[in-house]
């Protein structure tokens, strides 16, 4: 495991952030339009949980984990004044709650390759064989006369 650098840490607290923001528009937006409310909320922490592990990897996504079910369970408690985002009693309010630690969990499951791009030589580093292959003839344009190399009117 690698030691944790200042940038890491910035991003695994923006990553917090996210997750918090995610939990708490899910939270407040999942009971709007039954079921598609619920249906649109998770997808969001999906999509947004994706983001957080591609862009700075298990660092990152762990942070926006705990900020997408700290949030959603914090306000799944009922208010100072009574008042509460999830009644006890609807499957709705289940279904999020429960349905957003199993996208969290969907999300920690994908395979890593997912997640890493492929090594890509720099153009110095390319073979000669491939520089080869770059088309030297003549080449022509549509309606126009074929264009030699020596009469080619750039510098």
């Amino acid at each position: 495991m690698h030691p944790l650098s200042p940038r890491a840490v910035v991003k695994a607290l923006l990553a917090l952030v996210l997750g918090a923001a995610v939990g708490t528009v899910g939270t407040l937006m999942h009971r709007s339009v039954q079921p598609w409310g619920v249906v649109v909320c998770l997808v969001l922490v999906v999509a947004a949980g994706v983001v957080a592990r591609a862009w700075s990897g298990w660092t990152a996504f762990v942070a926006y984990a705990l900020g997408v079910l700290g949030s959603t369970q914090l306000l799944a408690r009922e208010g100072p004044g009574g008042d509460v985002l999830m009644p006890a009693g609807q499957a709705i309010g289940w279904v999020w709650v429960l349905g957003s630690v199993v996208a969290v969990l969907a999300v920690a499951a994908l395979p890593r390759r997912l997640f890493v791009d492929p090594s890509v030589a720099p153009p110095a580093a390319r073979t000669p064989a491939a520089a080869a292959t770059w088309p030297t003839a003549p080449v022509a344009e549509p309606g126009g006369p074929v264009l030699d190399a020596k009469d080619d009117p750039a510098p």
